[in-house]
């Protein structure tokens, strides 16, 4: 009797010279943190994203955040407005600083931050404490948030944007890339993303003075002097070589990775789409998703558990919509803007497996598990 074997939500896929780089790498002794792979890696990312942007590859994209905070001096007794519908790293790095996050609703058309809610919070803070220090907006799941709004209130009242795009690269809004919309841009190179190195992440900024600060800060901040010197708070948040040759050999096959995931995104909403109980998130004028993972909204939550625990009993691995922070017991404490979307879209959505590995044999089996499920 064969065996099916597992389909999971976003597996890595290799796309073939990953491994020339890193055999490069060790022909050539390259194993120590810092190398021609780290530097071939930052420029393919620069030429990628387009622009005058500067690219620090760093060990993932949580220390790409923790980074950003730091150039922007957000320390304790400082606030941050941050989106609740995303991941907890996109949070985290913000309790490491001693700051206090405050967080944002979704709106329904991207699921992404707010605007209205967001100027709404700023004013609120302006009024009762103090304007806060910087704000994250996310690009979840690869659909861009609304940058021009963002960015226009985000000028309005003095605030620098962290463009958290962990889950975006290869996505654009009016054409340009996403991560490199606002201040400050992070990547996450995770082994589940639209390209890995199987752990790692990048910051991008506008200048190199700003990633040269980055690229201290991340090498444990040693003084120029002949022994050991430190004047600041470092960390050990470089990008390796070795990882960085894969880096390398994953660029050279984004686009295709993009438009599998796009194509994956098409074949669900092809199939299913005639079934009133599941909705599609569709791509608004200007904004282009690399559809990262395809996700569904069902009619209830019993709908999404019913589907996802049918599609389990057959190994296929698929996972409900991120958890707002604001729901989170460890954020829980903390103040929130909230209208309602990000806990529905949690309530009903659900994360179907979107790698760009999947096989027609894959994709028409979990079509088939889902179809049956909605007729049980």
């Amino acid at each position: 009797m064969l065996t099916k074997t597992k389909i999971y939500l976003s597996s890595p896929h290799m796309g073939g010279s990953e491994q020339k780089f890193v055999v490069e790498a060790f022909t050539t002794n390259w194993i120590a943190p810092l190398g021609p792979n780290v530097d071939g890696f930052e420029n393919d990312l620069k030429s990628y994203l387009g622009g005058e942007k500067h690219v620090a590859v760093l060990s993932s994209g949580t220390a790409a955040i923790h980074l950003a905070l730091q150039l922007l001096d957000v320390s304790k007794g400082d606030e941050v407005l941050c989106q609740s519908f995303t991941f907890s790293a996109s949070a985290n790095p913000i309790i490491y600083q001693g700051a206090t996050p405050i967080f944002i609703d979704s709106e329904s058309d991207t699921w992404n931050m707010s605007p209205e809610l967001l100027e709404i919070a700023i004013k609120d803070r302006i009024e009762k404490y103090k304007k806060p220090k910087a704000i994250i907006a996310v690009h979840l799941y690869g659909m861009p948030y609304k940058a021009n709004e963002i960015n226009a209130i985000a000028e309005k009242y003095g605030i620098p944007v962290i463009e958290d795009s962990a889950e975006a690269l290869g996505s654009r809004y009016f054409n340009k890339e996403c991560g490199a919309l606002s201040d400050m841009g992070i990547l996450s190179f995770n082994g589940n993303k639209i390209i890995t190195t199987s752990g790692g992440g990048a910051l991008i900024v506008k200048s190199k003075e700003l990633k040269e600060k980055a690229v201290f800060l991340s090498t444990q901040a040693r003084d120029n002097a002949p022994h050991y010197e430190h004047s600041s708070i470092g960390f050990n948040y470089r990008m390796s070589n070795v990882l960085a040759g894969i880096g390398r050999g994953q660029m050279e096959v984004i686009d295709d990775r993009v438009e599998a995931r796009r194509q994956n995104f098409e074949f669900y909403k092809q199939h299913l789409s005639q079934y009133k109980e599941i909705t599609f998130l569709e791509e608004p004028e200007n904004f282009f998703s690399n559809r990262w993972i395809t996700c569904i909204e069902t009619e209830s939550f019993e709908l999404r558990e019913k589907i996802r625990l049918e599609l389990l009993k057959d190994d296929i691995e698929s996972r409900p919509l991120w958890k707002p922070m604001h729901m989170q017991p460890v954020f829980k404490e903390y103040l929130h803007f909230t209208n309602g979307t990000s806990e529905k879209l949690f309530d009903k959505g659900l994360c179907l497996p979107s790698g760009s590995n999947l096989s027609q044999d894959d994709l028409f089996r979990i079509l088939n598990n889902i179809i049956n499920t909605l007729k049980l």
